[in-house]
């Protein structure tokens, strides 16, 4: 028996006869074989010593607790061996309980979960009969391992059945312990053998062999290889228990790497082989971890470049329309150059020699003296090319801007050049209080002078009554989707000129006008102001938010209480703003519901958005409804709806869609989606588009597939074509029972569907069956939505742009949410938490993902940008709590998340929150 000073550790181990052979036991002379117990006081030896390397100060304290506390444990162990506790021990240990100090602190209410209820009457006696000094708690230490070392039972506590000890004094390191079992001392990873020979995998010894030479290029797929190594700088045979892990983030994205460990020839076996894949330029930070350690002198941080100038990709910053220039002045464009995955690319040669352009009077042939007028300039600042163009005469010119002999995305446009005393005029009519106005002539039979009128809004088209009494024949919404189109005319006739205007909604307006290219240029200017810059989405958006901004600027953004009934929320949400003015509909409201206590800070009006658009867009509240068996579930206002529910209800949809966008224009913590998924055809006549057959293929598949697509691809001509199909459509009921023949066009239940009249068959099938049918909702629907939205600036987008505007993405990106979210912890258990957490909804369905998202932020729809967009950011924060169901404030937009002791603990609390708890506030 051995007396234990602080200074002092002496272990005692037992070797098993048949595992003498080991090769790590060579080190100790004269040790092959044991049988009971060994001093080993031989290795203590100056002969010994003198052989052993010497240790890092680090390392031999590290070593130091790692004996201690396997010493600890062994004599917690022999404790509960002796009252018959032995299964216990593996339960403490999760209790954080190693040693017999740690039992007096284990309160009994904890115990309880861990020791089963038969047991605990010996486990309270046991822990009473601890001596409560601390010489007699040493004593019975000092007894315990006595007897851990005389008993035999012990041996299944070692690897290779047995172990050699290690006795650690002042004067230095005495001898070494083999391998010890990781379950009885985790903190020791290697065995004091391995530390002393260096015989164990070091990750700064670690090396990385870069597969590519810098500066890259992106687009390619990189490949760099990690070469592990021992600490004594032998090769170490990489496996999967290592925990080799690479981290390679761009900014806050994180990139997917593929590892591959090893190699099929056994001198290989050290390698790693790490792969990814580069496709935007900047910074890559790439860390390497070998068992949560940082290896190879990481992190590294790798330069990827943009790659070369792809013509495709590059374009023309320039609005949307017509270019307006003055002859002899230079007006300035900027050319973007992108490589083909969209990244600012760098030329590597002076801009003349790549750039190119051609100007060409309209429906002319290109002139090489406009060109060579043209001149191109490189900012490598702003990584753009700048492009002078200065026109020697006025006209109608088509602009051609190519790279390296392609053209340009958006490299073809038309150019209006004005004298200067054409584009003052243009300019004073255009600040006049009545707007611009321009004679013209109708082109074809009945040809009569009319005057052309130019508002902020649209063109009106005006004939005369007596020849000097103005009176309106049509009108053009001056947005991008009314074109103004300008014929070839002769070479020396000035500003005149033949023009077409068409909207794709009604028949398209020929005109003949002295004035053509002032009028021209007069609607390019209107139509500039009305779009903003330049015609990508998120330029389409700033300039949407900023207009909406201007035009309530007078309407104070104050709170204004609206108390709702959640049982009956449409009703009661129409009824508290039924006498709600335009200065009302832009405050801020302070939403409270019956009966609950939640003060609205952000997070109660979010959810009253939410829950009214998802009730009023709901297929089955009866507003509006979806096409029959349309897997994309997408609505469109309901022709047959119930008789409670009347064109007041669609003009309410239409004022929350506005207020939702009014909200959104403010920005922040303010921003609001509308919570619909909205038909195509729908989203087309809000925005003023004429609807097609093309838009049934995403709102009534059905009727495509069986119908649609089969006139497309059939010869209506041929004698055997069944069944003749007229311009007519059956109408029935929402049980299936004929109702009506609707001529689609006049007498057109007599009018026979041919292979030259099929697309205009399709398309009045459209105009019926996806707008005609419920006019008077739709009208109703816009009306409330242009109080708070000028329709003019709802025009500057398409269906598509307009959808991912007012409701934001659909799909919630695990990794963009990952990427985003602001974490609060710390720790190793919160490391663990976040990675449940994390697994968790990652194989979550849509649906509960949106359930998660709802119940965190108010909200199941993101903005625009994602996560990224997200105010306030989403944030994860460790609760004070164990195994409770996580909590949220929806108006900070964080989710509280308490600790639990598995993984399958988490996900049933959390599903069971955000199915249960995901609706409705209360005072914590």
């Amino acid at each position: 028996m051995w007396q234990f000073e602080d200074s002092e550790i002496c272990s005692i181990g037992m070797i098993h006869p048949s595992h003498s052979r080991h090769s790590g036991l060579s080190l100790l002379s004269g040790m092959s074989t044991f049988s009971g117990i060994s001093t080993l006081s031989g290795c203590g030896s100056p002969e010994n010593m003198e052989r052993l390397p010497e240790l890092p100060a680090s390392e031999e304290r590290r070593l130091r607790r790692a004996a201690h506390v396997l010493q600890q444990r062994l004599v917690l162990r022999q404790w509960l061996a002796t009252h018959k506790l032995q299964h216990a021990y593996s339960k403490l240990l999760s209790l954080d309980v190693s040693s017999l100090e740690d039992v007096y602190w284990l309160e009994d209410t904890t115990a309880r979960h861990v020791i089963d209820p038969k047991d605990f009457n010996a486990w309270s006696a046991a822990r009473q009969s601890l001596p409560t000094g601390k010489e007699a708690l040493q004593s019975l230490k000092s007894d315990l391992w006595s007897a851990v070392v005389k008993s035999s039972k012990h041996q299944d506590a070692w690897t290779w059945g047995g172990m050699l000890v290690v006795s650690i004094s002042v004067c230095g390191l005495v001898t070494l312990a083999a391998m010890t079992q990781p379950s009885l001392a985790p903190e020791a990873k290697h065995s004091l053998l391995q530390y002393v020979t260096g015989k164990y995998l070091h990750p700064p010894s670690c090396k990385v062999e870069w597969g590519w030479e810098e500066p890259q290029a992106v687009g390619d797929t990189m490949c760099f290889t990690v070469f592990c190594f021992q600490r004594n700088g032998q090769p170490y045979p990489i496996c999967d228990t290592d925990e080799l892990v690479v981290n390679i983030s761009h900014g806050t994205r994180k990139i997917t790497a593929v590892v591959e460990l090893g190699s099929g020839d056994p001198a290989k076996a050290n390698i790693a082989r790490v792969k990814f894949t580069v496709r935007t330029a900047g910074v890559y930070i790439i860390n390497i971890l070998i068992g949560g350690q940082v290896g190879a002198g990481g992190p590294f941080r790798k330069w990827f470049l943009a790659g070369r100038v792809e013509a495709r990709r590059s374009r023309v910053g320039r609005a949307h329309g017509a270019l307006v220039c003055t002859a002899q002045r230079a007006r300035c464009l900027h050319v973007h150059p992108r490589d083909r995955f969209d990244n600012p690319a760098t030329l590597d040669r002076p801009a003349d020699q790549g750039f190119s352009v051609e100007l060409a009077p309209l429906g002319g042939a290109p002139e090489s003296a406009l060109g060579a007028a043209a001149t191109f300039e490189y900012d490598a600042v702003n990584q753009r090319v700048s492009l002078a163009l200065c026109f020697p005469r006025p006209g109608v010119f088509r602009a051609a801007v190519y790279y390296e002999r392609v053209l340009l995305l958006n490299g073809e446009f038309d150019c209006i050049v004005l004298t200067a005393g054409d584009t003052a005029s243009v300019q004073r009519q255009l600040g006049a209080r009545r707007g611009a106005a321009f004679e013209a002539r109708v082109v074809g039979a009945r040809a009569r002078r009319v005057l052309c009128c130019l508002s902020a809004k649209q063109l009106l088209v005006k004939d005369y009554i007596l020849r000097f009494i103005p009176k309106r024949i049509t009108s053009f919404r001056l947005c991008p989707s009314t074109r103004l189109q300008l014929a070839a005319r002769a070479e020396g006739s000035g500003p005149a000129g033949e023009l077409t205007l068409d909207d794709g909604v009604q028949p398209a307006l020929r005109l003949w006008s002295a004035e053509r290219d002032l009028l021209a240029a007069a609607f390019t200017q209107l139509l500039l102001a009305n779009c903003g810059g330049e015609d990508g989405f998120k330029n389409k958006q700033d300039f949407f938010y900023s207009e909406v901004r201007k035009a309530h600027a007078r309407h104070p953004h104050e709170k204004l209480a609206l108390r709702v009934n959640r049982a009956e929320l449409v009703r009661s949400s129409l009824k508290a703003t039924r006498h709600f003015t335009l200065a009302d509909w832009c405050k801020n409201f302070d939403v409270s519901f019956q009966g609950e206590q939640g003060v609205d800070w952000g997070g109660v009006r979010r959810e009253w958005f939410s829950q009214l658009c998802a009730q009023l867009f709901d297929a089955k509240f009866g507003l509006f409804v979806s096409c029959q068996d349309s897997p994309a579930g997408l609505v469109h206002p309901n022709p047959d709806r119930p008789p409670h529910l009347k064109l007041k209800h669609f003009e309410f949809a239409g004022k929350i869609m506005g207020k939702c966008l009014y909200e959104s224009a403010l920005g922040g913590a303010y921003r609001q989606l509308v919570r619909a998924r909205l038909a195509r055809s729908f989203l087309a006549q809000i925005i003023g588009l004429r609807v097609h057959y093309k838009y049934f293929e995403q709102d009534d598949p059905e009727l495509y597939l069986s119908k649609i697509k089969y006139i497309l691809e059939t010869d209506l001509d041929a004698p055997d074509s069944l069944p003749e199909i007229y311009f007519s459509d059956d109408v029935y009921d929402s049980s299936g029972k004929f109702i009506e023949t609707r001529d689609l066009v006049p007498n057109g239940a007599t009018i026979r569907v041919r292979n030259d009249n099929k697309l205009q068959y399709l398309d009045a099938l459209a105009q019926w069956r996806l707008a005609a049918r419920w006019r008077p909702e739709t009208d109703a629907f816009l009306r409330g939505l242009t109080l708070l939205v000028p329709d003019n600036l709802l025009a500057i987008f398409d269906e598509n742009e307009l959808e991912l505007l007012a409701c934001g993405t659909d799909e919630v990106c695990v990794s963009d949410w990952r990427a985003h979210a602001l974490l609060a912890g710390a720790g190793r258990d919160w490391q663990r938490r976040l990675a449940w957490l994390w697994a968790a909804v990652g194989s979550f369905s849509a649906e509960e993902r949106a359930r998660l998202l709802q119940f965190t932020t108010g909200c199941a729809q993101l903005p625009p940008g994602g996560f990224q967009e997200l105010n306030p950011r989403f944030q994860i924060t460790a609760a004070p709590t164990f195994g409770a169901l996580p909590t949220a404030h929806t108006c900070f937009n964080q989710l509280c998340l308490p600790d639990y002791d598995s993984y399958e603990q988490l996900v049933r609390a959390l599903l069971w929150a955000i199915n249960e708890g995901g609706e409705g506030f209360g005072m914590i």
